[in-house]
């Protein structure tokens, strides 16, 4: 069955699948154009949404929307379609990143999988509190992420406690790095935005480690997490899995975000909570260092932090309207 129209119903409920997609400092970059003559759903970046210091290529745009792609295809799936995706179909338009087309049944054991995550989608989210150091994600549960990734065309790899620590101390050197940069202190307070429809509300950003131990991203920009901040000693032995791609062209880092958003919502769906370490890849020399490992061959995309513990607070999504150029109908 090829599809002819799609209803403003419908195409509401896909994009506000597609929004629910993590992004990076929850900048929310992208837009979708409805082709109604051949049921396809255009995905576009937002460049004004782009972060020009601490993205200045825009690796993480790509990635964030990538992730949006892997929620659109889970929800076209649920509603019985098949979604035929293309990465930057068309050359000449840098700013159009993927098509998702919508056509027959999802009759695929791929497409059912994806189905599954439909209800999970909504109840993802990212964890910024500690982790029980007792209750850890078994090797079962970690391979099984590890196929979700390598289902995308990236692969998840969980390093040895002792590379495990030189990547968080990778990802605390460029935190520090982070709070000594002026511009990169100014354009993340700019995204912590109470009240707003994107970006970080101040309650939504949960503890902070005392012990320096876990490098979260400190949005304030003011000063090292460990800093004599208050907040409650994370688990001592962190589960960081490392995302990683073969290549690193604007289709690999979009390839990225669907394996990203293919693990995360894996892990939810399993009860783990999940959280994102992506400081180190944002300065070329110490992403270089993230690789020098052989746990985590390629170029790596992504640091995520998987365990056991409270849920994170929802952040808040633009409407699927705001996001939809032309009528949508």
């Amino acid at each position: 069955m090829r599809l002819t129209t799609i209803d403003a119903v419908t195409v509401e409920r896909l994009i506000s699948a597609a929004v629910a997609a993590p992004s990076i400092h929850n900048t929310q970059p992208w837009r979708y154009r409805l082709d109604p003559d051949t049921a396809t759903l255009e995905v576009r970046a937002a460049p004004e949404r782009g972060l020009r210091h601490t993205d200045p290529c825009g690796r993480a745009l790509l990635v964030s929307v990538g992730a949006a792609v892997f929620n659109l295809r889970v929800a076209v799936t649920h509603l019985g379609w098949e979604p035929v995706v293309r990465l930057l179909p068309v050359p000449s338009e840098p700013t159009l990143l993927a098509s998702v087309a919508l056509r027959g049944s999802s009759a695929s054991h791929g497409a059912r999988h994806s189905a599954d995550l439909y209800d999970v989608l909504w109840r993802r989210r990212s964890s910024r509190f500690p982790f029980s150091d007792r209750h850890r994600p078994s090797p079962e549960l970690l391979a099984e992420l590890s196929q979700a990734a390598q289902t995308e065309g990236a692969t998840l790899s969980f390093p040895p406690p002792a590379q495990t620590e030189r990547l968080l101390r990778l990802t605390a050197e460029a935190e520090r790095r982070n709070a000594q940069d002026p511009d990169r202190r100014a354009e993340n307070r700019a995204w912590v935005r109470d009240g707003a429809t994107d970006g970080m509300p101040g309650a939504s950003l949960g503890q902070q480690d005392p012990t320096g131990r876990m490098p979260l991203r400190n949005f304030t920009g003011l000063r090292p997490m460990h800093n004599g901040l208050p907040g409650a000693a994370f688990e001592s032995r962190p589960v960081i899995g490392v995302l990683s791609t073969a290549h690193d062209r604007r289709a690999d880092w979009l390839r990225a975000g669907q394996s990203l958003q293919h693990v995360l919502l894996t892990a939810t769906a399993r009860g783990v909570q999940s959280s994102l370490l992506h400081q180190a890849i944002e300065w070329p020399d110490l992403r270089w260092a993230l690789a020098a490992a052989p746990e985590a061959p390629g170029h790596v995309q992504m640091l995520v932090r998987l365990g056991y513990g409270p849920h994170g607070p929802a952040t808040p999504r633009r409407p699927a309207r705001d996001v939809l150029d032309g009528d949508g109908e």
